[in-house]
């Protein structure tokens, strides 16, 4: 029905993962890296935002965020979160589902260094997620903020840092023909993964 080859369960899920996201690097218009991160209260009320996926390696998949920010706040209350990956240009999926732990402080500090330098002062000046009375407020801060670092480094706000998703599942989507898609979903067991096809 289709000549799009099947998911093949032999791979590494994170090898299966490089492969897909430099096929959506190659073919998405923008942010191949772009991400829906899913958290959740300690009593199960979720919430869900766009986020761009900053790193990935055989430990999880890393993104950042000011700490005290809503979803922030959540992972730190309650460790775990859902991402997913749609790159509409490949009719692909990969859904992500595990704990979280904070990335070391290292890796916090290389990878705020890498940013913009407006980037870095956006974190410093931002009170992400709470209430701003006017958008001048804002604005004013950073334009403060920017005169106090003409020179010199600006360093990493305590208060931002990093989170790596540590998969428990993988679980990825193909389109194919009359909605007969293919699914499969990598679970971790100890150091180990089981593969399974999964009806459409």
């Amino acid at each position: 029905m289709s000549d799009t080859p099947l998911i093949d369960l032999k791979a590494d899920p994170f090898t299966l993962f490089d492969a897909w996201m430099s096929d959506a690097e190659a073919s998405e218009p923008n942010d191949p890296n772009a991400m829906a991160v899913a958290t959740a209260t300690p009593d199960g009320r979720p919430s869900v935002r766009m986020l761009l996926l900053k790193g990935v390696d055989k430990r999880g998949f890393v993104f950042y965020t000011n700490l005290e920010s809503r979803k922030g706040s959540e992972l730190l209350a309650n460790p775990h979160a859902a991402l997913l990956f749609h790159w509409k240009s490949l009719r692909r999926q990969v859904r992500i589902e595990g704990p979280v732990e904070a990335v070391t402080a290292a890796e916090a500090d290389a990878y705020f260094a890498s940013r913009s330098r407006m980037s870095r002062l956006g974190a410093i000046a931002s009170d992400q997620s709470r209430p701003l009375s006017d958008r001048s407020v804002f604005e004013e801060r950073l334009k403060t903020t920017d005169e106090k670092y003409t020179t010199g480094p600006i360093p990493r706000p305590a208060n931002w840092s990093g989170f790596r998703v540590l998969p428990e599942t993988i679980e990825f989507w193909q389109d194919r023909p009359y909605r007969l898609h293919d699914r499969a979903v990598w679970t971790r067991d100890e150091n180990e993964w089981n593969v399974t096809r999964l009806y459409p």
